[in-house]
């Protein structure tokens, strides 16, 4: 007589098995009730801790006791916003040319610098500029290319408020004057530097599309203002921009092409009012004589970097990504407490494959959620924003995409993490305190003038929290002055290379944990 072995299925293999795998996980997440309930509750905590900040925040301007609404800003051909405020000395040109100039010297005023704020002393800012350019008219925001001699950062070209090309170093006296030119054909504007006026070195090329046959060209001035930042005595940092201005003696200005004769025009861009020391000592403007200018201004040509950011709309988002920890956690240590985890691992054996697919739906219903309340927070928030005075610094469509695409990664990926966590501990509490403690501490501590900002700056660079620079949408600029420091929302480490070392934490994490269940007894 002959025996038959009962029949004993045996787990899927390949693509298959693998479906089965997810596909169990994903009916075994969404039939706990609880599981479903808190992600739903951090989603809806993103949304409205996010609006609620929105719906705090206003501002106006004022003219004397009267609130008014603040002027529009200015928009450069980019589409960014930009500060365009300078003296302008200048004549029409139709078609090609160029303008040549020597600069034989280059001064300027800070008002109340530090430590005596009661006085005025001499001086130029690092990005104080002066020199010669061709701009698509007086109008703010319009295309222009410029030579220039800076402050502190020798000479350079800069087209279009964010394009900045480095020509030689050095500053600008009588004894050692510094020649610059710059050549019209057609939509392409050629900067040049010189330092005798006869052997010419080429700076930069910039293509300005669209330029206008008539353009103005001419000698400029602008001084941007003294930035000081001091700390405060309870943390953080207290920020102080005081006026400046530059004047600058220009002789030897030459221009050739289809300049008509007569006087130069004089335009102070974008200047709408005058400070006590302009009135009384040292209005902007320009003197000519025997041909030499002495131009005077003040303001800047560059990025704007003061007003609200489209990622100020997730303020919400940590408190959010604190419920996702603890959701993921307990989708893996629920097993354990209450036993399950023997049935899992029989219905798969291969553990690393079960754990990537918990890992793996975890990580993708996270995303959906956070999706969903990303989309609806930096939407709605943008309106809030703008119904309540607020300036939002524009950014491109798809950097607004990657904002909210990116923070939607960011809370996967931590879901994936703290899942991992989870598998190493065995313990919900262990797990969740650890998680917060390595992805949200680090960020509040950065981000709250806390820690001292070289402190800051390496904790967004070692730890997981290196992921939120996903979110910053305006980048510095090395042109503009600014207190680029994580309180003011920008982040040591580029928008993806900070998900990344998120990315690979979670991936170490992952591989941890499987060689530990693999390892250990379930």
């Amino acid at each position: 007589m002959t025996t038959t072995a009962p029949y004993r299925p045996r787990p899927r293999a390949g693509r298959d098995g693998f479906a089965h795998l997810l596909h169990a996980e994903w009916t075994k997440f969404r039939t706990v009730r609880g599981w479903v309930t808190t992600m739903v509750i951090a989603a809806l905590v993103t949304v409205l801790l996010g609006l609620l900040a929105a719906a705090g925040s206003h501002a106006s301007c004022s003219e004397g006791p009267v609130e008014v609404a603040c002027p529009a800003v200015p928009v450069g051909p980019g589409g960014e916003a930009v500060e365009d405020q300078f003296y302008f000395a200048h004549r029409s040109l139709t078609g090609n040319g160029d303008i040549t100039a020597r600069l034989t010297s280059m001064t300027g005023i800070i008002t109340y610098p530090p430590p005596d704020h009661d006085k005025i002393v001499p001086g130029l800012v690092p990005w104080a500029k002066a020199g010669v350019i061709v701009k698509d008219g007086t109008r703010q925001g319009s295309a222009y290319a410029a030579m220039m001699v800076t402050g502190s950062h020798g000479v350079r070209m800069q087209h279009n408020f964010t394009e900045d090309t480095a020509g030689r170093p050095g500053g600008v006296s009588a004894a050692s004057p510094r020649w610059l030119r710059l050549t019209r054909s057609g939509d392409t504007l050629t900067g040049y530097e010189s330092a005798d006026g006869t052997r010419w070195t080429k700076v930069g090329t910039a293509h300005l599309a669209g330029l206008p046959a008539t353009v103005q060209i001419g000698l400029f001035v602008a001084s941007p203002g003294d930035l000081t930042v001091k700390r405060a005595d309870l943390g953080g940092s207290i920020e102080q921009m005081r006026f400046t201005q530059a004047t600058a003696v220009f002789d030897n200005v030459g221009l050739r092409g289809d300049v008509p004769g007569g006087a130069w025009s004089r335009d102070a861009v974008g200047v709408t009012g005058t400070t006590d020391w302009e009135r009384y000592h040292r209005p902007n403007g320009v003197l000519e004589s025997g041909g030499t200018f002495t131009v005077t201004g003040a303001g800047d040509l560059a990025p704007r970097m003061d007003g609200q950011t489209v990622e100020r709309t997730l303020t919400g988002a940590l408190t959010g990504l604190i419920l996702v920890i603890v959701v993921a956690v307990m989708f893996v240590t629920g097993e354990y407490r209450r036993g399950m985890i023997r049935t899992t691992l029989l219905a798969g054996p291969r553990r690393g494959r079960t754990l990537a697919a918990k890992a793996l739906v975890i990580g993708a219903v996270t995303f959906v959620a956070a999706l969903a309340a990303t989309t609806v927070t930096v939407t709605a928030g943008k309106r809030i924003l703008r119904s309540n005075g607020n300036y939002i610094l524009p950014v491109s469509p798809l950097t607004e995409l990657r904002v909210v695409v990116g923070v939607a990664a960011l809370f996967g990926v931590a879901a994936v993490l703290a899942l991992a966590l989870g598998a190493v501990f065995r313990r919900g509490v262990a797990a969740i305190v650890t998680a917060v403690v390595v992805i949200v501490v680090p960020s509040i501590l950065a981000t709250v003038s806390v820690l001292p900002e070289g402190a800051a700056r390496w904790l967004l660079r070692l730890t997981p929290a290196a992921g939120f620079a996903i979110q910053q949408s305006v980048p510095e600029y090395p042109q503009v002055t600014g207190h680029y420091v994580p309180q003011a929302g920008y982040y040591p480490l580029a928008p993806w290379a900070g998900l990344a070392v998120l990315c690979a934490y979670a991936a170490l994490a992952l591989v941890l944990a499987v060689v530990l269940l693999r390892r250990r007894d379930a």
